[in-house]
């Protein structure tokens, strides 16, 4: 895919704003990603989506990975939940739109969103994983892979701790094949809990030169 000429972080900026505009193919996104950056859409439509690379960023190193009790007590809680990857993509994005998230006013997961990411998934840049108990979709999570990392975007659960055994179910995935961290972009209570921190944008930048280079194939 080719790539773009990206402008540096908007220094003032809390949110390290890169661009502004209305172009959301897939060719921008992976190499948005790439430059580790990623949009942040409003959800109001029309809105130019704002590009961004925030001054830190949340990564999750799986050396430092902690599964509270309470989610072990959850693994067997719920031992026949099925995991799969990339089982039902749109699916799980539609699922994590339509999530009921307090506090927060619509989605940022918008329909510009779900058909860009949709077609990332069909160019195999976009993936999923999917709790399932019998034929029944009961949690997941999407991301995209580029430049060697995985970035999480969003993930829902329609069972208790389906979604966070989905998050384990994911980097047991990534470690088979030599991934060691991924980027989750903001800090959550519950990635917190699994032992997520935050790093600087110069870190993070560091981290996926050095990823770029590795030139890992996380999904098959």
């Amino acid at each position: 895919m080719p790539d773009f000429d990206w402008p540096s972080p908007h220094p003032a900026d809390e949110l390290g704003l890169v661009a502004l505009d209305h172009v959301l193919t897939p060719e921008r996104l992976v190499s948005a990603y790439r430059h580790g950056i990623f949009p942040w859409p409003d959800s109001k439509p029309g809105s130019p989506i704002p590009w961004v690379c925030p001054p830190r960023r949340a990564i999750l190193d799986f050396d430092a990975l902690h599964v509270p009790r309470n989610l072990r007590k959850a693994q067997r809680r719920l031992p026949a939940l099925r995991f799969t990857l990339d089982g039902a993509f749109d699916a799980v994005i539609a699922a994590c739109a339509a999530a009921h998230r307090p506090g927060q006013r619509g989605t940022w997961i918008t329909p510009a969103l779900v058909a860009a990411y949709s077609a990332l998934h069909r160019r195999g840049h976009a993936h999923s994983v999917e709790a399932w108990a019998d034929d029944t979709l009961v949690g997941g999570l999407y991301g995209v892979t580029a430049a060697g990392v995985f970035t999480g975007e969003s993930m829902f659960h329609r069972i208790d701790d389906a979604s966070k055994l989905c998050v384990l179910h994911l980097i047991e995935h990534l470690r088979a094949r030599g991934s060691t961290w991924i980027d989750i972009q903001q800090l959550t209570p519950h990635f917190a809990l699994l032992g997520a921190h935050e790093i600087t944008r110069f870190e993070f930048l560091r981290r996926l030169a050095v990823e770029r280079s590795a030139a890992r194939t996380l999904f098959p």
